[in-house]
């Protein structure tokens, strides 16, 4: 009797269908490789809800890092969620940490047309256990499929000097931002989880049984110790320290005989 091959279930996430066919088309030739494709993100959140609820889940998520913006450079967008039906578009980084968060068990390699440090960090941060070019060999691209399978993080040699330099100024940038954050007194955390959360003053003020005046001079206190000048970017360093949203859940305000 032969011993019974242990098969590695393999998604591969890619906007350029070519690229996507052939790189399935060549893994699928191993043995010990079974793999699917998807053309988006919320395609290939739906493909792993599916799969993990067959209880068949996918042990590794190929996805390309410039998925869903062309070539338009900017930051991660949200991720959108399972059920969203498609709409929208997902980039590669955010995907990643969409699948880190709901499936962990899900190991992600993102595949790059070419270097770059601080995108590659990025990745790292949102959960990648790899970052590799998109022109490697197949011989190269299973051996980082493997080895992050044994937990292993693989990186391009040439770019472990940048992403080490990326990954310690964010973490000094982090522990700067907690500091700040630490300074604030209860209260004005509360005000500051709720303007990440997108509250205004009038709907803080509710939300806290506070005068709009009082949720006002709790803000600007908030600002000052923080040492921002504007709401979007006290919350930007409040995310950057950890600082989650005031919870929304079941907040149901009655107006006018409807519910809002």
């Amino acid at each position: 009797m032969g011993v019974p091959v242990v098969r590695i279930r393999v998604l591969v996430v890619d906007d350029h269908r070519i690229f996507a066919e052939s790189l399935a088309a060549a893994l699928a030739a191993e043995p010990d490789v079974d793999v699917a494709a998807a053309g988006s993100g919320p395609a290939a959140l739906r493909c792993l809800e599916r799969a993990a609820a067959e209880g068949r889940r996918f042990d590794v998520m190929l996805v390309d890092a410039d998925l869903g913006i062309a070539s338009t450079a900017g930051p991660p967008r949200a991720v959108a969620a399972p059920d969203s039906g498609g709409a929208g578009t997902v980039d590669g980084i955010s995907l990643v940490a969409g699948v880190r968060s709901g499936q962990p068990s899900v190991r992600t390699v993102v595949l790059a047309e070419k270097d770059d440090s601080r995108r590659a960090a990025l990745a790292l941060q949102a959960g990648a256990s790899g970052w590799v070019a998109k022109d490697c060999s197949l011989q190269r691209l299973l051996a980082v499929i493997r080895g992050v399978l044994r937990d292993e993080t693989h990186l391009p040699a040439a770019l472990l000097t940048g992403v080490l330099r990326e990954l310690t100024a964010a973490r000094k940038h982090r522990t700067e931002s907690e500091r700040l954050v630490e300074s604030l007194t209860p209260r004005e955390r509360e005000v500051l989880r709720c303007m990440v959360a997108g509250l205004g003053r009038k709907a803080v003020a509710e939300r806290l049984f506070l005068s709009p005046h009082t949720v006002r001079t709790h803000m600007q206190n908030v600002l000052g110790k923080l040492g921002v000048h504007s709401t979007l970017a006290a919350v930007a360093l409040a995310r950057r320290a950890g600082v989650g949203p005031a919870e929304l859940a079941g907040d149901v305000v009655e107006r006018g005989g409807q519910l809002a």
